[in-house]
């Protein structure tokens, strides 16, 4: 209650108040520093230097002893900082991955290790991220070069939302962490029960799928570069069972084609029996 009036009082003496209230709107709370906010939505493609200052080592007791002796030769070094948001979602990675784990851990007083560990993976998996980066309005405040959004599994998104969190934290402390992400976040946008309930590894059910029928299987990948942006990679993956071509799946990496490739051959083969009786015929039924 006290921290919201200094808050409000501390915001009469802001020169640009709309960043402070947009950033309000979606944090539930006023900021304190608004720059590590800035850095948080800083695209690497939008990276600059800015000139900064970092004291010399202090190798010796000697090297310290001259130093007390000769200040006037103790000057600073000066070192070129490259601004972005990487470290910030460094530091965000792991503080949401433990607020994420404090909560299902309280949600699911039963449930064992494994159980968590794969819920909370599906929570803060970049497609996850980028969907929340995008329904908190993030996406429309990061700085970044057009080229980067022609990719749609780029992970821009979710990695400013990384990096967000990272600046909540230094900002706030941990406690506003939790509290941003509980209120702002669960409380919106993630039902629990609903996403321990979605089954998102095609490729582990469909190989368990063929392993329990003694199915033969194969993924095969051909990477190809797009022609307008050809420093972004592409891959398109196919599964056969059985030798026989089921699905394709196309993706910003060979992990994503092939989940993309499993899904399709697993809804294939549950609506088309011809192609299920081809499975089991090229088995020898």
């Amino acid at each position: 209650m006290i921290s919201n009036i200094f808050d409000k009082i501390r915001l009469l003496f802001v020169t640009e108040k709309k960043p402070f209230l947009r950033l309000k709107s979606i944090l539930g709370f006023y900021p304190h520093d608004i720059r590590l906010y800035q850095m948080a939505l800083m695209h690497k493609s939008m990276a600059y230097y800015e000139q900064g200052k970092e004291q010399p080592e202090e190798k010796t007791e000697q090297e310290k002893k001259r130093r007390k002796r000769e200040p006037s030769q103790d000057v600073q070094q000066t070192k070129k900082l490259y601004i972005n948001n990487e470290r910030l979602e460094f530091l965000g990675d792991a503080v949401l991955g433990a607020i994420v784990a404090d909560i299902l851990y309280k949600h699911f007083g039963r449930k064992q290790e494994g159980f968590l560990t794969t819920l909370r993976s599906k929570i803060v998996c970049r497609n996850s991220l980028n969907k929340l980066a995008i329904d908190l309005g993030l996406d429309k405040l990061i700085k970044h070069a057009g080229a980067v959004t022609t990719g749609h599994n780029s992970f821009m998104n979710g990695n400013a939302f990384e990096a967000f969190v990272g600046a909540i934290y230094l900002d706030r402390g941990y406690k506003y962490c939790y509290r941003f992400l509980e209120e702002k976040v669960f409380k919106y946008y993630i039902n629990i029960d609903n996403v321990a309930k979605q089954e998102k590894n095609y490729k582990s059910t469909l190989i368990e799928w063929c392993q329990k029928h003694q199915y033969k299987f194969a993924f095969q990948q051909k990477e190809s570069r797009d022609g307008v942006h050809n420093n972004i990679p592409t891959f398109h993956s196919s599964v056969l069972v059985q030798g026989i071509p089921c699905g394709t799946g196309d993706g910003y990496s060979k992990k994503e084609s092939d989940q993309n490739a499993a899904k399709q051959a697993l809804n294939r083969i549950k609506r088309d029996k011809e192609l299920l009786n081809g499975i089991k015929n090229a088995k020898g039924f």
